[in-house]
């Protein structure tokens, strides 16, 4: 199971939000690269980045903040705006190594299966959830989908990967909701990326434990509680391989 720094852009900066929600965002780097570079040094494989500027007004904003990411050496996977084939290529253009659709995705399945077609292997459905119902543009609309009968819709048409977000959770350093989260690996056959929640090193075990009765568990994303202090992206990633 492999450990995901999040790196949120918005107006150029890297930012949190709490749930999902603009009015509750932190500013943590005017610029960034600035973490990207220290989760390389500490061995991160991957890094996750997230465009909100995109995710809020339907089109990527920020691509050269994704090259200049992707040029340090970790993989990235990449999200935010992407709606349509154009604005998804131009991302792995910029350098991203997988891409995250969400909001059109989960709207319109034709799309989805061109892309699964096109990308299946570099590409990620990104699933946030509330209540078990799909949110899509920037979590802002609650749909009538429920995120497991989306999940097995992306996997059977070919998509490799799922993000699955517990918006409830997300920012709150509480720990994931194991629950939903569980109910998520039983009902996906693909790769399943956790999200949301995560407070610092028992929470990694815990994943890294839950992933042994669960190999579709393939890593999860940290984002508050490195820029938080609570915990160092070395010692999650550490943490990972030794309970695996």
């Amino acid at each position: 199971m492999l450990i995901y720094p999040a790196i949120d852009i918005r107006g150029g900066r890297c930012v949190r939000l709490s749930q999902g929600r603009d009015d509750a965002r932190t500013d943590y780097f005017d610029d960034p690269v600035e973490p990207a570079r220290r989760f390389a040094a500490a061995g991160a494989e991957w890094i996750h980045v997230v465009d909100l500027d995109g995710a809020f007004d339907g089109a990527p904003r920020n691509l050269g903040i994704l090259t200049r990411i992707a040029a340090l050496g970790p993989k990235v996977q990449f999200g935010g705006g992407l709606r349509d084939r154009a604005s998804a290529e131009a991302a792995l253009a910029a350098g991203a190594s997988r891409i995250i659709l969400g909001t059109r995705a989960a709207n319109d399945p034709a799309f989805l299966a061109e892309m699964a077609a096109a990308h299946g292997p570099r590409l990620a459905l990104g699933i946030d959830a509330k209540d078990g119902l799909v949110a899509v543009r920037g979590w802002k609309d609650v749909t009538a989908v429920r995120a497991t009968d989306l999940a097995r819709t992306a996997a059977d048409l070919g998509v490799g990967t799922v993000i699955f977000t517990d918006i409830a959770t997300d920012g709150m350093l509480k720990g994931p909701n194991w629950e939903s989260l569980t109910g998520m690996l039983k009902a996906c056959p693909a790769g399943v990326i956790a999200s949301g929640g995560v407070s610092g090193r028992a929470d990694i075990v815990r994943l890294a434990q839950l992933a042994r009765t669960h190999p579709n568990l393939v890593g999860t994303i940290v984002g508050k509680a490195l820029y938080e202090g609570k915990a160092e992206a070395a010692d999650l990633i550490r943490a990972a391989r030794e309970a695996a």
